[in-house]
């Protein structure tokens, strides 16, 4: 069978095609540059903690030592302390990376996976669909023309994915503007984010009425002020003169020094695709989206939308076009990404609408900075990750149906579990092979080698239940989960999203919720076009 054309070489592109090699599945990335991104320190990337998890698992390389894990956040209004964060070593903490180091570490792995091409120089001029697969023709010096089972559009903003589909792409332009600074320094504080607002010191030019500040190794700072909305232009001049009122605002002394990087204007777009399938071809990351403001994290959703898509081009690359489980990728993030995008816009008149008798409001500064927090570190409305209770992969109402910690859709929590080999593992390194996993909670395992408990109790009727899937399945045991009573089953998608928990060994169940969240039975497929479907559903802001 033909590989999965991927077309585009950013993160998002790159973390897709790894995910996709990682399941057996050839792919070949369409990259229309020389292979290398350009250092820039200002171009940098927020992950939250699990979508770092994500790029480790594929890369091997522990971002932590490439990047900056914050070890707290801080909310200045003028000069008083509004919210603060401090992350523990074991807390999930945001972290903060180059784009440039993330998209190395992808390209490195990538280099050593068997399955996996990447064709430089190659830029997209031509998709053809027909129904046993897509056709792509590349230009320039390596143009040529290229045949795969399906094709992803992971090229960007101005997608040629995208148009060539003629697919809309309506939403809002410049809903915000940055000034960017990259700089080597010294600050008064160490490894903390910092969201200042109204800072009192007088500011040059247009009021700077926030300022960011988010750690990077070496002593490195990316530094964002937000601008007024306009298009003034940014001088040169005008950015040195507000990194030195900024540094000596901070340090309440002269000016300290400081080694400028790399310089920037950073402008958030919000836009989301009307459809994210068009038959074989599919859109992700800021190709199908675009978010940012209030200190959102676009990328994260890029790769949430890479965790998601791989397992069901997995499945179909290697048993046959499925057409319910691959709608549901548009379903599943189309969904998250509206719902994030809608609260941004409603979020936006309240904290930038320029003062008024809200600002007077008792309480209601700090219920801007508790909303901002939400954006920037990824929680609540603004910045939390979505679940998929909602899925049309969600199975219904079962009757052995357990509460846990952990609510149908979202992601699991990563805890210790046995393997099938005895080994102690993570439950998050077993994401990500297209197995549906199956975790028995049985306290008092973790003591045990396996061996002595692996055919005692339930654990032959578990295991028995589990070789009748529909679907490859590996079984783990873990002592304890969060919320969980002993003898507990979760049933978990691969890319990490619980599909339910059930009391005990639940054979019927436990097969329907498998069934489910591989879009139902096959056989019961019909041959209508999935762009059509999709279409319909999608909506429109």
């Amino acid at each position: 069978m033909d590989p999965v054309i991927v077309v585009g070489a950013g993160p998002v592109g790159l973390t897709l095609a790894l995910a996709l090699a990682r399941q057996d599945v050839p792919c070949v990335v369409l990259d229309e540059g020389p292979g290398k991104d350009e250092p820039r320190p200002a171009r940098t990337v927020v992950l939250r903690e699990d979508t770092a998890a994500l790029v480790e698992r594929l890369t091997g390389v522990p971002l932590a030592h490439a990047g900056a894990r914050w070890a707290g956040w801080r909310s200045v209004r003028r000069k008083q302390v509004m919210y603060e964060v401090a992350f523990a070593d074991t807390d999930p903490a945001p972290l903060h990376i180059a784009q440039h180091v993330l998209t190395d570490a992808l390209r490195t792995a990538l280099a050593g996976e068997r399955l996996a091409e990447i064709a430089v120089e190659s830029r997209l001029d031509t998709i053809e669909q027909e129904p046993s697969g897509v056709t792509a023709r590349t230009r320039g010096a390596a143009g040529t023309w290229w045949r795969g089972s399906y094709l992803v559009g992971c090229d960007g903003p101005r997608s040629t994915v995208r148009k060539l589909q003629d697919i809309r792409f309506p939403g809002r332009t410049a809903v915000e503007r940055h000034a960017v600074a990259a700089l080597r320094t010294e600050l008064p504080w160490y490894d903390e984010a910092l969201l200042h607002r109204m800072p009192p010191w007088r500011t040059s030019g247009p009021s700077a009425g926030e300022i960011t500040a988010r750690p990077l190794p070496d002593d490195v700072w990316r530094l964002d002020w937000l601008l007024p909305p306009g298009k003034d232009l940014v001088t040169p001049e005008l950015l040195l003169a507000r990194v030195r009122e900024t540094l000596t605002g901070w340090g309440g002394g002269p000016t300290p020094s400081y080694e400028l990087l790399d310089t920037g204007v950073h402008t958030v777009h919000h836009r989301l695709a009307r459809r994210w399938r068009a038959d074989r071809v599919f859109l992700a990351g800021d190709a199908a989206h675009l978010l940012g403001a209030l200190g959102t994290h676009g990328l994260d959703e890029g790769l949430r939308d890479a965790d998601n898509l791989a397992w069901k081009l997995a499945l179909a690359w290697h048993h046959g076009p499925h057409e319910a489980l691959l709608d549901s990728y548009q379903t599943e993030r189309r969904a998250i990404v509206s719902a994030r995008l809608r609260a941004a816009d409603q979020a936006l008149p309240l904290l930038r609408g320029g003062g008024g008798l809200r600002a007077y409001v008792p309480g209601s500064a700090r219920g801007h900075d508790t909303l901002l927090t939400d954006g920037h570190l990824g929680r609540g409305a603004l910045g939390a990750p979505g679940t998929y209770a909602r899925s049309p992969l969600a199975p219904g109402p079962l009757e052995g149906e357990a509460p846990v910690g952990t609510a149908p859709g979202a992601a699991v929590t990563d805890v210790r579990v046995t393997a099938e080999d005895g080994t102690f593992v993570r439950l998050r390194d077993r994401l990500g092979r297209g197995a549906l996993l199956v975790v028995l909670i049985a306290p008092g395992t973790g003591v045990w080698e396996r061996r002595h408990w692996v055919s005692a109790g339930i654990m032959p009727r578990l295991a028995a239940a589990v070789s009748a899937l529909p679907h490859r399945a590996e079984l783990l045991v873990a002592e304890s989960y969060p919320g969980a009573a002993a003898h507990t089953v979760l049933l978990v998608r691969p890319d990490g999203h619980l599909v339910t928990a059930l009391s005990g060994v639940r054979p019927a169940d436990l097969y329907t919720a498998a069934e489910a969240v591989l879009g139902g039975p096959a056989a019961e497929e019909g041959g209508e076009g999935a762009g059509a479907r999709a279409d319909a559903g999608a909506g429109s802001r």
